[in-house]
């Protein structure tokens, strides 16, 4: 179910219902591109920016350039844990999330925000991504618009069982009571734990085709180094909240697919080295939110968004 909800009066001019969050390390340029674009947004949303500890002038040059948002500096690189220090500064219902290289389109924080008002058990939209310059869509995309879970059809679109910080918005409520990102996973793949423990409180998770975010790729990031830390934290996410059999399975297909390489080896010492925290704080699901959860793993085994490649 799509397009404007009955009810819901299509609103103009600024939008007090959502705050921006994103966090940066090291990568001013495009950080400053970011910012000039949701300036320009027509909801004037609030934006806090948590930098990890930036080594290249960026706190610096968002304090000069943008002095109307929230810089937060904690010192060091917190990973996906600098998002939670941010929503901790949120006053508005709903966090929008974006990571440096990437925007929401003019109107889709309104949208979002009507989306989530009108359902109170919807503790997250997922936008579509398009990818830039080309304008083409992330591949990721097909898999949202076609996951395979079911869910009540007052959803604005398909149920899903995870989403994407750099292109969602969350009910701030929701978020914290989940438990924002888990420090123990610190960046990589993040999201997957705390959508896991949304679902476990009752709350639903959708894709939402109407609403859009824009995402021009880092040239700075390093794609060995996003494998090895999505692969380990994949690993220790099946430890933590899959039963013991399904845990057996995923980790023995991801032995017998993952690149034979340095990287894949890298990933599985890592999580080896983090079992004892992870078993110690394992927690599985029960039946129905595993069966969830297995169907998604079926469904990704041919995405090409979940290749452990680069």
């Amino acid at each position: 179910m799509t397009g404007t909800t009955p009810g819901i009066r299509t609103r103009t001019g600024p939008d007090d219902r959502t705050t921006v969050v994103l966090i940066t390390h090291d990568r001013r340029a495009e950080l400053l591109r970011t910012l000039a674009l949701l300036r320009r947004l027509p909801e004037h949303p609030p934006v806090i920016v948590t930098d990890n500890a930036s080594t290249d002038g960026t706190a610096e040059a968002v304090a000069r350039g943008f002095p109307e948002m929230t810089l937060l500096r904690p010192g060091r690189n917190l990973g996906a844990v600098g998002r939670n220090l941010a929503v901790q500064r949120v006053r508005t219902p709903y966090v929008a999330f974006c990571d440096d290289d990437t925007w929401w389109e003019p109107g889709s924080l309104r949208r979002a925000a009507d989306l989530l008002d009108a359902r109170p058990r919807l503790a997250a939209v997922t936008a579509r991504i398009v990818v830039e310059p080309e304008g083409t869509e992330d591949p990721v995309v097909r898999e949202l618009r076609e996951s395979p879970l079911s869910g009540p059809d007052w959803l604005p679109g398909p149920a899903l069982g995870s989403f994407l910080a750099a292109a969602t918005v969350l009910r701030t409520d929701a978020f914290r009571a989940g438990g924002g990102f888990h420090p123990g996973l610190w960046l990589g793949g993040e999201e997957e734990l705390l959508a896991c423990d949304l679902l476990r409180q009752g709350w639903w998770l959708a894709y939402a085709e109407e609403l859009t975010v824009h995402h021009h790729a880092s040239r700075l990031r390093d794609p060995t180094a996003r494998r090895v830390l999505g692969l380990r934290n994949t690993l220790w996410f099946t430890w933590l909240r899959r039963p013991l059999l399904p845990a057996l399975r995923r980790t023995g297909h991801l032995v017998r697919t993952v690149p034979r390489d340095t990287a894949s080896a890298r990933a599985f010492v890592r999580a080896t080295a983090g079992l004892p925290w992870v078993l110690r704080q394992r927690d599985p699901v029960p039946p129905e939110l595993e069966h969830r959860l297995a169907a998604l793993e079926r469904a990704r085994r041919d995405s090409p968004a979940r290749r452990y490649v680069g």
